[in-house]
Parts: C-alpha cells; structure tokens; sequence
C-alpha cells in the first residue's frame, strides 16, 4: 500500500515491518530503495506534505519548475563513469533524459561592473592568472599577484584547511574577493575563510603538492576531471526538471512495496525489547509518531535509518544517549529565499550575463546573491517556455527576522545584474519559495564533528544515518553515501549480520 501525499494514515496502517526511514528526501528514498530491492519491508515516514526535501517542484505562470535543486554536480565517478547522480537517475531509467547546461557559463558582478567567469578556473581560483578573461576581473596588478603563485615556494607550516586561506596567500586579495569568494558564497552558501577545502575541492592541496602551485593544481585538476569548460557548466540537470528524479524514485520505491506516508511527525524511534545475548541486538525498534489530525502512530520494525535534516537528526539521535557535542558547536541554519520570475522580454534571447550572475562582495546596489537566467541555461525550459519567454531564478540569504524580499526588489535586482531594465508589466508569473535548515556543510569542523557523532551511531544495532549533513553538500555526495551505507545496511539485515 502507498499513501498519496498528503494522505491521512487510517487506523488500518500496518504496526509492524522491517526498516522504518524518517524522512522522505532523496537521502531517504535512495535508502528506502535499497532496502526494499534486497527484499526488505519498508515504511517511509515524512513530516512534511510531500516527499523530495530540496529536490521540489512549483507551477509558475502555466510552467513546471524546479523550485529547489535545478541540478547536480558530475563528478564523484571512476575514471571514466559517471557520477553518483547521473548513475543513479541511468539506473531509474531516465538516462537518455540527462542534459548538459548550455556552455555559455555565467558571469560576476563586480562592484565596477559585470564580466564573464574565467573558463579555467576551479571554484572560481584560475588555473592561468594571466589569461584575458581572468585579467578583465582582477585588473592587471591583481593578475600579476595571482600569476606569483607560479613562483612562490610550497611550504606548509601546517595542515592545508580552509579554502580561503589558500587562495589568500597563494594568489592574494583580488583572486579571494572577485573570483573565489562569490562562487562559493553561491554555491555553498558560506564565506571561503570557514570552509574546508577537502569538502569543497576534494585533492586540490594533494595536486598543489606535485604540481608545485595553486594554479597549477586546478589545471591538474580539470585535465583530470575532463572539465576544461565554461565556468559553471561542470554539472547536469534532467530534460524536464530535476524533480523527476524524485518523482522515479517514488515510483520505483512503490514497484518493490515501499510504504510513504506524509504528514507524520516523528517523535521517538528507539529500540526496545531484551537481547537475547549481550552481544545481539534488541529484538526490535518502536517509533512513535503523530499523523496527519495528531492521531498516535507506533511502528515496530528491526532497523531504523534516520535521513532527517540535521536538527530534527540531532535530536532524535540525542534521545538515544547519542553524545551529539553541544547544540552550539554547530552552526546555526540559514535560510535561503528563491525568487522565481516568468516573463515575456525577447531583450533576453541574447542571453546578456550567458547562464547567471554571482554577485561579489561589496555589490551594495543587489540583495540577492546569485541570478540563475534558467532558459538560458537550460535547453528543454526555453522549449517549455515558447518563444520570448524567460524564467530567471534569484537566490537571497534571509538573515533572522529580516523581511523577505518583494516581487519589485527581485525585478529590480534582475534589471542590474542583467544590464537591462526590466518592464513589471512583462513579469507573467512570480513565486518565492523558503528553504529553511540551509546549513553550509562543508565549513571546517563540520566533517570532524559528523564523524564523531557516526562512530557512535555506527555502534547501534539497526541504525543508520544518511542526508547532506552526514554525506557533504549536493545531491552528489548525498546519494552516493546513501546508496552505499544503505545497500550495505540492507544486505546485513537480509542476511541476520546485523
């Protein structure tokens, strides 16, 4: 039996089964699958009113769009495969759906202007300091800084860390504030002076100790990655929305007997029941929930996998004598606020700023942080769209009590990063959507603090914890962790391993 969303859980619902997932994002659906293909019974329990997490979709001006991740980042595979998305949604059947974004690549803007992301560049840092269009940005003096980093010796005084520390003393001010700085603000949504560079640039410092220099590393870098592209562009999406993705998943975890219910809020999921030996596990795990109108839910299964957001995980995992450090060793959330534009201006077949605009430090004319022109972007939307139609995406960081912006602010941000005034009477559909518990999880520390909380957790017969906060930041590192600890997990519970 599967629910629709949104569906009320009648007093008929089943009390008992094998593995019971809390949360129903693509961490968790990737979990649910992989449990229920190895012959496992499965109950997905959400507490929202739909599944998918950040993977979302919202109508806008008769258009479907993505409303949350528009896509996902290719690396992560063997030499020569792909990655853990792309194989992933290949698996679901949707290979010949995977789409590349156009290669026009996006542009910054600078507090003196706009200009176009250097090509070789690797989260924003250049790989020639020299070239024309890394000169434009960084004006001359700032591209003979960068260019010292060719001839300044290596020496490491101590563990290579946070990214912005890197680019700082390697190539100086201009390479950190107007390149590296407003890619990672957008990207990450956190400052490079806190952000780990083994999260973000998996093998950049490796690369700069037999390259012999930062730039050098990321040319290493993007020779191996096969990515000598436009910047911005080494990412995939899916012909028709990500939300797709989700939308197999479900499908696919209902062909093996997946059970979603949304609307149901977790309270408790613990083991109970004596062990027969010290050594076994407990016979099984009650969780304990409210569904939809507050009535009772209790679910006994063997195995509980925890794919919540990270406070909502933290606290479950807290009330099973979890040691999950102190509440403020981890940063507090942001929230981030997507403004989405439909409208009709044929100004912007051109596509003046290529893909999007990231905004640099010291902008004070914008509020938002990033521009995605997402017709421009991607192929399928400007078909779905019809000619003379364009959507465009804005991204803001909403600081605590701070107002949300207007429909005018985002038209009036989209004018100045676009060069071009943009008419309210154009605009043919407008919507905002929140996404709450938008934590940076690749700052420094945090992979130390997760680590220490798994070596607990992977101590506890029948749990598993997957989702963006334990596996790193994008649906890449997401669903590859999921799909391996989840497939293990599963294997171990078919076979009484576990």
């Amino acid at each position: 039996m599967s629910l629709e969303p949104g569906a009320p859980v009648g007093p008929g619902a089943p009390v008992e089964t094998d593995v019971v997932v809390i949360g129903a994002g693509v961490a968790g659906l990737v979990a649910a699958r992989e449990c229920a293909r190895k012959g496992l019974r499965v109950v997905v329990l959400e507490a929202s009113s739909g599944p998918g997490g950040f993977v979302a979709t919202h109508e806008v001006a008769g258009i479907r769009l993505d409303s949350g991740a528009e896509s996902f980042a290719t690396r992560g595979g063997e030499k020569g495969k792909p990655g853990p998305v792309a194989s992933l949604i290949s698996d679901l059947g949707l290979a010949d759906v995977i789409v590349a974004p156009n290669p026009r690549g996006a542009w910054v803007q600078l507090p003196d202007g706009a200009q176009p992301l250097p090509k070789l560049s690797l989260l924003g840092i250049p790989g020639a300091p020299l070239a024309d269009d890394v000169r434009r940005i960084l004006g001359w003096r700032g591209a003979l800084r960068a260019q010292l980093d060719r001839y300044m010796p290596l020496l490491r005084v101590r563990p290579e860390t946070d990214l912005g520390d890197i680019v700082l003393r390697r190539m100086g001010r201009a390479v950190l504030d107007r390149l590296v700085t407003p890619i990672v603000a957008g990207v990450h949504s956190a400052s490079p002076m806190v952000v780990d560079v083994h999260a973000v640039a998996p093998g950049l410092t490796k690369a700069m100790t037999t390259q012999g220099s930062l730039s050098g590393a990321v040319l290493a870098l993007l020779e191996e990655r096969g990515t000598k592209v436009k910047a911005g562009s080494a990412v995939g999406g899916i012909d028709g929305g990500m939300f797709r993705l989700v939308e197999a998943l479900i499908a696919d975890c209902e062909k093996f007997g997946v059970e979603m219910r949304t609307g149901v809020r977790v309270e408790s999921a613990a083991p109970v029941g004596e062990p027969a030996a010290p050594s076994e596990p407990a016979k099984a795990w009650l969780t304990r929930a409210s569904g939809p109108d507050g009535e009772p839910i209790e679910i006994s299964s063997r195995a509980v996998v925890v794919a919540t957001s990270f406070r909502s995980g933290l606290s479950l995992l807290g009330a099973l004598g979890i040691d999950t450090g102190a509440a403020d060793a981890w940063p507090e959330p942001a929230s981030v606020e997507l403004a989405t534009i439909v409208l009709d201006d044929a100004r912007l077949d051109t596509a003046p700023r290529g893909t999007g605009v990231l905004v640099a430090e010291g902008v004070r004319s914008v509020r938002a942080k990033a521009l995605t022109h997402a017709t421009a972007k991607w192929s399928w939307l400007a078909t779905a769209a019809g000619p003379g139609r364009h959507v465009l995406r804005l991204s803001y960081t909403i600081a605590p009590g701070a107002a949300s912006p207007t429909q005018a602010q985002a038209l009036a941000d989209a004018s100045r990063l676009l060069g071009l005034e943009l008419d309210p009477a154009s605009v043919r559909g407008f919507d905002f959507t929140t996404w709450n518990d938008s934590l940076a999880f690749a700052t420094v520390g945090h992979r130390k603090r997760v680590d220490a909380v798994l070596s607990e957790t992977d101590a506890v017969p029948g749990l598993l914890v997957v989702g963006a906060w334990v596996a790193g930041t994008g649906l890449a590192a997401t669903v590859a962790r999921s799909r391996t600890v989840a497939s293990d997990f599963a294997y171990e519970l078919r076979t009484g391993t576990l």
